[in-house]
């Protein structure tokens, strides 16, 4: 994986969906047509397991899971967590990745992913300097579309050959 600030290649993003099992998506809404709504779900789909984190819907449930406030708010009966998905605004992202760093650090993070739109190079190079892989600007699930050969479905060219559907 890379570890400077150079943007991931598509081998660290395979890497990152090989290893990944568990995603704590920040911002995630209950609401069918926003984006992190259905980046969650489809995730889910794909077969990772995903935690809900929304203070303002803590409680309910979305996707088969419990909302919850906060990253400190995953207990520990719930497992290793592998990646934060960050759909918050960039000047949002320290606070969030401060929380990862410290209540889900020892608890298998490996990866901080920061959605289209999203930078924040101080966190990156905190998380990063935890030993984290970070991918910012991008989103998981068309990174996997494209990597994995669903976007060709739709007609896009993802200079990807490939005669293996994952």
């Amino acid at each position: 994986m890379t570890t400077n600030s150079a943007p991931p290649t598509d081998a660290d993003l395979r890497h990152i969906f090989d290893a990944v099992k568990t995603v704590a998506v920040v911002g995630v809404s209950a609401n069918e047509t926003r984006p992190s709504f259905f980046v969650a779900r489809y995730l889910k789909l794909k077969g990772f397991r995903i935690i809900p984190i929304n203070p303002g819907q803590a409680g309910e449930t979305l996707l088969g899971e419990t909302v919850l406030a906060s990253l400190a708010d995953i207990p520990p009966e719930a497992g290793e967590v592998h990646m934060v998905d960050i759909f918050r605004r960039s000047e949002h992202v320290a606070p969030i990745v401060d929380e990862a760093l410290t209540h889900l650090g020892a608890r298998g993070l490996q990866t901080i992913w920061m959605q289209i739109g999203v930078t924040h190079p101080g966190a990156a190079a905190a998380a990063r300097a935890a030993g984290l892989s970070v991918v910012q600007n991008r989103c998981p699930k068309i990174e996997y579309q494209r990597l994995y050969g669903e976007l060709r479905w739709g007609g896009f060219n993802t200079g990807i050959i490939s005669s293996k559907l994952r």
